[in-house]
């Protein structure tokens, strides 16, 4: 078997067996935390965030979309691999005498964020050649976030209802108050601690230094965990002190974060333009083709027409072709800047063929429609 086929196979099989035992632990932690109606009504509100957020990423990952099992692996993960993990070497920690401000500012960063980084890890190792850049680890880094704080605002919103989180008698009072901070003013705290390690896996992925390479995830993971530990260190200061931490670090952050992410994916255009016409003067494909697989639009337009000339299965053979365009792109840039993965040349190799099995069957707006 292929060594890209190994990590595969190892990799799908690990996150799966840790997935459900994560499930079945996660299940019985959120049974035995609250009544069923009030689990019913946090689990409905904890969803609330889940689509707005998760449409951020897929949005940011339009240019080269990443395989669907995967971003729903990381989500799966986050929900609860990380979540389990988490609660299981926090209780260790509670047990062994930290204190509960010590577990809120300390204790939970650090396992927090190395459970949700896991999977980022895994994928470095097993499935280094779905990482391309920065943005597939921004994008990957979210999903995680986003599953984890699910389930973690299950419990909290579910203790809020129920009055067990020490902060007073519960209600529909306090489950407002709680569904405020958590899913309206800070959906977005666990995807951005957890994108600064994809951050870090990014440019380890990219980098030609052994040094960037080992450095940079374990950088990303410590400005995650200082992150996430001044999030977490706001709330025992009072609504006053959470407020004005959440105005002046934490929102400016997240914004910043995005305009990163923009300003990245705004490069992903030029980045497959200059990548592909080096592939053409190789011969690996049209030149006439690129503009029509570097825009957003024009894929957009080119599926159209595919559809409108030729039926449902033009349009499926112009989809095919695109995303074996997008990642020779991607891998011809790596071999570029000289980081490619050790099966460069066989990916590329099966790219091509992918593109030269279905060149012939379609054409692009003002070309002649092939007949068959």
């Amino acid at each position: 078997m292929p060594r890209r086929r190994r990590d595969s196979v190892a990799f799908t099989a690990v996150v799966t067996a840790l997935v459900l035992l994560g499930a079945v632990v996660m299940a019985v932690v959120i049974a035995v935390s609250g009544a069923p109606r009030s689990l019913i009504l946090a689990t409905v509100l904890a969803a609330l965030p889940v689509g707005p957020l998760v449409g951020c990423f897929m949005w940011l990952d339009r240019y080269e979309p990443e395989p669907r099992s995967l971003l729903v692996g990381g989500l799966l993960w986050g929900a609860f691999v990380a979540t389990a993990a988490a609660l299981l070497f926090q209780g260790i920690g509670l047990a062994g005498g930290t204190s509960d401000e010590q577990s809120l500012s300390v204790l939970a960063p650090v396992t927090e964020e190395a459970t949700k980084g896991a999977f980022l890890v895994l994928l470095l190792w097993w499935r280094r050649h779905e990482l391309d850049g920065i943005l597939d680890g921004i994008v990957y880094a979210g999903m995680v976030g986003i599953g984890f704080a699910f389930t973690e605002n299950i419990l909290y919103l579910a203790a809020a209802y129920n009055g067990t989180d020490g902060m007073g008698p519960g209600g529909t009072e306090a489950l407002t108050g709680t569904f405020v901070i958590r899913c309206l003013l800070s959906p977005f705290a666990h995807p951005l601690f957890t994108a600064f390690i994809g951050i870090g896996v990014g440019l380890a992925v990219t980098s030609r230094k052994v040094a960037v390479r080992w450095l940079a995830p374990i950088g990303g993971y410590v400005v995650a965990v200082i992150a996430h530990s001044l999030w977490n260190t706001s709330t025992l200061g009072g609504a006053g002190n959470f407020f004005v931490v959440y105005g002046t670090m934490m929102l400016p952050a997240f914004l910043g974060l995005i305009a990163f992410a923009l300003y990245r994916r705004g490069s992903e255009k030029g980045m497959m333009a200059e990548a592909l016409t080096d592939a053409s003067n190789r011969g690996l494909l049209p030149a006439t083709d690129i503009p029509w697989l570097v825009d957003l639009r024009a894929r957009r337009r080119a599926r159209l027409f595919a559809k409108q000339s030729g039926g449902a299965q033009a349009e499926r053979a112009m989809r095919e072709y695109q995303a074996a365009a997008i990642e020779l792109a991607y891998l011809h840039h790596r071999y570029l800047r000289g980081t490619a993965p050790h099966d460069f040349a066989e990916r590329g190799q099966e790219h091509v063929v992918a593109l030269n099995a279905v060149r012939p069957y379609i054409s692009f707006p003002g070309q002649v429609v092939p007949t068959r």
